[in-house]
């Protein structure tokens, strides 16, 4: 699979999912805020786990030292 996540913006991916997760678990927000908080903590630790953010290939943008190869 295509990497298009660097490392820096990894570790900002992985240490926001982990917060907000942690969020929700200690029930610092409750209600829609939790599940909202459940969701992108989910999405962005899922993003920066496998390096790869679908929504950033759609926009064609690429934090990455490793550029993609070219297409034929």
């Amino acid at each position: 699979m295509l990497q298009n996540v660097g490392s820096v913006d990894r570790a900002i991916r992985v240490l926001l999912g982990i917060a907000l997760l942690a969020l929700g678990l200690f029930h610092v927000v409750i209600g829609a805020w939790a599940i909202g908080a459940y969701i992108v903590g989910a999405i962005a630790l899922i993003t920066g786990l496998v390096r790869f953010c679908p929504a950033w290939a759609v926009c064609g943008i690429n934090t990455s030292a490793t550029k993609p190869a070219p297409q034929k």
